[in-house]
């Protein structure tokens, strides 16, 4: 499939897939640690669901919104002087949120740890400059499969805490962070085509109000990223609240949840490069919008689980959907329109916690949430056939 390309331009793709996906799963890993512990300190503070909700999304608002400027950044510099740079940053808010000694001082720290999530805005750049169109379904998939970090910090925090205190958990990432922000200095490059060329904030004004498209891309990663990111860090707290798990159970369940999603993520890029990602995304909205009304009443812990992970598969298939199009439809402005898509990704992600939280609180009850969450896939389910459908035959006619 790559016989076209030049030995040494191979091994700087799988290079540039290695480091990129390695850098994309720790950080996910530091920004999804504060979620295992959520139950913990809602009982050592005493929150209540709305407190522990904010807790749990604080670190996605920034890891969202600066995922806009990172995209610019990286098409200007390049993600080798980004990348390294956010990973030794990331080594103070994981050091202080060790520290944290009240709820407050958690919520200062979890904010600035959510530059963890920008990185995802530096990697897709990367992995699509050194891959052709006809592989960033399956190449940007497995560079998704970096979401297993979440997986790692809902494995490793509930027990780690236990063990040596509620610090631990973040002061083990800080010499790995350091390691790999090095390695990712020393040894990460760009393409040898790359020209830095990011765009400046009225040039990207622009460019947004001229291209339609990254506005609809970016309401389905709202969705399919969104959803992923909110229930997988908001499930130990539902879990143990609805099903009285304790916190060690309901973080394996949320941490099983995670993988499914990571693995469907490379199968949905690969499913997107041979029949289409508008087919896809298709099949992931209509499934979605039903399986969270059956959430929405309230099944048992096993059909629960049934559900949760057949959600899981469908976000995770989506997610590599959204990003087939992203680099085969913008070309050199990746950058910035991943970006773009990553922030309304992220957000999707912030909003539903605090959402679930204050609707546990006002009616005892998570279905006006799950509802929510319905709605919302059946917009998106109109918008792919009124208005993707003809993207996607075309970019399918281009051999994108």
């Amino acid at each position: 499939m790559l016989s076209n390309v030049r030995p040494d331009e191979r091994t700087g793709s799988q290079l540039a897939l290695v480091l990129a996906t390695a850098g994309f799963t720790l950080c996910f890993a530091v920004w999804g640690l504060i979620s295992p512990l959520a139950p913990v300190f809602a009982r050592q503070y005493g929150l209540n669901g709305t407190q522990t909700g904010l807790l749990v999304a604080v670190p996605v608002i920034l890891g969202s919104l600066a995922r806009i400027p990172m995209g610019i950044l990286t098409d200007r510099y390049g993600a080798r002087i980004v990348f390294s740079g956010l990973l030794l940053f990331l080594i103070l808010p994981t050091i202080g949120a060790g520290f944290a000694d009240s709820y407050l001082w958690l919520l200062f720290w979890g904010f600035w740890l959510g530059f963890a999530g920008s990185s995802f805005a530096i990697g897709v750049p990367l992995v699509a400059r050194w891959y052709p169109p006809s592989r960033h379904g399956f190449a940007l998939g497995i560079y998704g499969v970096g979401n297993i970090g979440t997986t790692v910090a809902l494995l490793t925090a509930p027990r780690l805490s236990v063990a040596y205190g509620p610090g631990a958990p973040f002061w083990v990432f800080v010499p790995l962070l350091a390691a790999l922000g090095v390695v990712f200095w020393l040894i990460g490059r760009e393409p040898p085509w790359f020209v830095g060329k990011g765009k400046t904030v009225g040039q990207l004004a622009q460019f947004l109000a001229e291209h339609p498209l990254a506005w609809i891309l970016s309401l389905f990663y709202f969705i399919t990223f969104g959803g992923f990111v909110a229930l997988s860090l908001y499930l130990p707290t539902l879990l143990t609240s609805v099903y009285k798990l304790d916190t060690a159970d309901a973080a394996f369940r949320a941490a099983v949840f995670v993988v499914v999603a990571t693995v469907a993520r490379p199968l949905g890029g690969y499913l997107s490069d041979r029949w289409g990602a508008v087919r896809v995304l298709l099949a992931t909205f209509t499934l979605v919008a039903a399986l969270a009304v059956a959430l929405a009443f309230g099944p048992g812990l096993a059909a629960a689980m049934v559900v949760y992970l057949s959600c899981a598969f469908l976000l995770g298939a989506g997610n590599g959907a959204v990003f087939k199009l992203v680099p085969s439809y913008f070309g050199s402005d990746t950058g910035v329109v991943t970006g773009l898509v990553g922030a309304a990704g992220g957000l999707g992600g912030f909003f539903p916690p605090i959402l679930m939280g204050l609707v546990h609180d006002l009616t005892g009850s998570y279905a006006i949430g799950f509802m929510l969450l319905s709605e919302f896939a059946l917009v998106a389910l109109a918008v792919t056939v009124l208005v993707l459908t003809g993207v996607g035959e075309s970019l399918r006619r281009s051999g994108r």
